[in-house]
């Protein structure tokens, strides 16, 4: 699986469960174990341990490889491996404290947004010619004998 759709779902994964503050970087420079860090948060142990489940369970239904889950026990800092990215879904405080973003400090990566699939082009019809564009019958019945008595 290419690294860019693998990376994709990986945030899309995150999203889905709403994890906060979603950071990419791109490591390949600084480590011979894998391409990109995946940082996010979430607010919960409840959460941080559904984003990671959500993450495996998505790309595992992709056909990606997931080495392994650490930290889902204590559920402040879980670590989801899938080879070429690491995922670190953890609680804001943790977060802050060991502070990630700075020991990898590699380039960010910005994603683009996802193209939705091509709509379908319907062919036009040709336009029926409208019942008003026929001449109007002169009407029959008591307006019309009025109208003519005047």
């Amino acid at each position: 699986m290419d690294i860019r759709k693998k990376q994709r779902a990986v945030v899309e994964a995150l999203e889905d469960v709403k994890g906060r503050d979603i950071v990419v970087f791109n490591v390949a420079k600084q480590s011979a174990y894998f391409e990109r860090v995946v940082i996010a948060s979430g607010d919960s142990n409840r959460q941080v341990n559904a984003l990671a489940t959500h993450v495996h369970e998505k790309l595992k239904a992709l056909g990606a490889k997931v080495v392994g889950i650490e930290g889902r026990r204590n559920g402040e800092w879980v670590l989801v491996d899938l080879g070429d990215i690491v995922v670190h879904v953890m609680h804001p405080a943790v977060r802050s404290f060991y502070n990630l973003e700075e020991l990898w400090g590699g380039k960010e990566v910005k994603l683009k947004k996802a193209q939705p699939p091509p709509k379908l082009v319907k062919k036009k019809r040709p336009a029926k010619p409208s019942r008003r564009a026929t001449p109007k019958k002169p009407a029959r019945g008591k307006t019309a004998r009025r109208r003519s008595r005047q």
